[in-house]
């Protein structure tokens, strides 16, 4: 389907050409009037004076030749006639009829006729003729008649020099369909923007701000945009509660079995269990809170904050355990991702890089053409190539010497996925290891 950019564009070009055509049509047969009615009357001009002419020369009607002076007139077929007819039937002719003659109209009265026949040499011509009839008695028939070509041509300059004119309005009349659809679509790329916008912000749009035509579907975008601030924000608190309501019969769950581990029965599998059910239920609740999240809303998180607390962190549980955590953020970072989420994937990606580390593991965050890039990478075994897409599939652990429910990763893809990111593995250049690298927009 067309966009309304599309359609406006094209139907300002349809209406713009439709008006030129129709215009062009119109001042075209106006022009071919006005030429028709200039050369008519420039015949019947020549007409009089060939009548005023015979009227002196009727006693020797070949002097007329001398009398009537035009140069076209003496060369023969030149395109410009005259001839005059007595009542007896002789005919007497301009020398540019050379031995030719012109059809006088049938039925003739007294009264002037203008109009088309064949002249010399098959030529077509526009004659006048009349009866004329003088003081002493004699009647002539006179004939004034010139080429119909000098018509065609004097139409044809006439047009030609119209064409540039109708070019210059054709081209203002697309020049105007596009500041039109400019005009049009202006307040909906305003609509467009400021929804992106207020939703960030929290703020309701502004109905007068936009033309009376859009401003009640700016009302109803308040309400969608209200209807989903609600609904986002009760799902995330739904959410929170199961998980707040979970963690105590889990920790309840937990200290039995310390207790039990401690009268010395075998508690390893339930524990592992355990385990287990919290990195599933932990996932889940992290999948809802990103579906509920990622696709209705636009929230920006202070990702270089979020590096540099997580590195703090982690930089601590490194020490105890004799290891080194790099950290090289960009300032002024930030991405479209809830902090919680996007602080759950890189503690994620750290707590794995922790684990299988031997002295080193890294983080970088910087800004790309692509969005922005984070990039976690350890020292350890890595993992081979073509087993990348199994350890991103959910819990599952190519090594379990390793304690961990290998869950963090598939939990990390599952909360990009839900804001347009992606989370991709390969072998660190610098420390020969894993990397797992992040990119999502800005």
């Amino acid at each position: 389907m067309l966009s309304l950019r599309q359609r406006a564009l094209l139907g300002g070009i349809a209406s713009g050409a439709l008006s030129v055509g129709v215009g062009t049509l119109v001042v075209f047969s106006y022009i071919n009037t006005r030429v028709l009615e200039q050369f008519d009357g420039a015949l019947q001009d020549r007409h009089t004076q060939l009548v005023v002419g015979l009227s002196a020369t009727t006693d020797d009607p070949e002097t007329l030749r001398q009398l009537v002076f035009d140069p076209a007139y003496s060369t023969p077929y030149s395109g410009r006639y005259w001839q005059v007819t007595d009542t007896t039937g002789a005919i007497y002719t301009s020398a540019s009829l050379f031995d030719e003659k012109i059809a006088e109209p049938p039925l003739a009265s007294g009264e002037t006729t203008i109009w088309n026949t064949i002249g010399p040499d098959r030529e077509a011509i526009r004659s006048v003729y009349q009866k004329i009839t003088f003081e002493d008695g004699t009647e002539w028939g006179v004939t004034v008649a010139e080429s119909r070509s000098e018509l065609i041509n004097e139409r044809s300059a006439a047009q030609r020099n119209l064409l540039p004119v109708f070019g210059l309005v054709g081209l203002i009349g697309v020049a105007s369909s596009l500041l039109l659809m400019s005009a049009i679509v202006g307040p909906l790329r305003k609509l467009r923007a400021d929804v992106a916008r207020r939703w960030d912000q929290g703020d309701d749009l502004v109905s007068e701000d936009y033309p009376d035509e859009v401003s009640p579907l700016v009302e109803d975008l308040n309400k969608l945009l209200h209807r989903n601030r609600e609904i986002v924000t009760g799902s995330r608190r739904q959410a929170a509660d199961l998980a707040h309501a979970l963690k105590t019969p889990t920790a309840i769950l937990r200290n039995e079995l310390a207790d039990l581990s401690d009268a010395g029965a075998h508690t390893e599998p339930a524990e592992d269990a355990l385990t287990r059910i919290d990195a599933q239920l932990g996932r889940s609740l992290a999948r809802m809170r990103a579906s509920n999240t990622g696709e209705l809303t636009h929230p920006k998180t202070d990702l270089s904050n979020s590096v540099e607390r997580l590195s703090r962190l982690f930089s601590v549980m490194a020490e105890r355990e004799g290891k080194t955590l790099v950290s090289d953020c960009e300032t002024g970072l930030r991405v479209r991702m809830d902090p919680q989420d996007i602080e759950e994937v890189i503690g994620n990606l750290l707590d794995n890089a922790l684990k299988w580390s031997r002295t080193t593991f890294q983080v970088t965050a910087r800004r790309t053409d692509r969005g922005i890039e984070i990039c976690v990478e350890d020292d350890g075994p890595g993992v081979p190539e073509d087993q990348r897409l199994e350890i991103l599939r959910s819990g599952n652990r190519l090594d379990t010497s390793v304690q961990g429910t290998g869950l963090g990763l598939s939990i990390s893809v599952d909360l990009l996925n839900a804001y347009g990111g992606k989370l991709e593995l390969g072998t660190s250049e610098s420390l020969g290891g894993l990397t797992c690298e992040v990119r999502i927009g800005m």
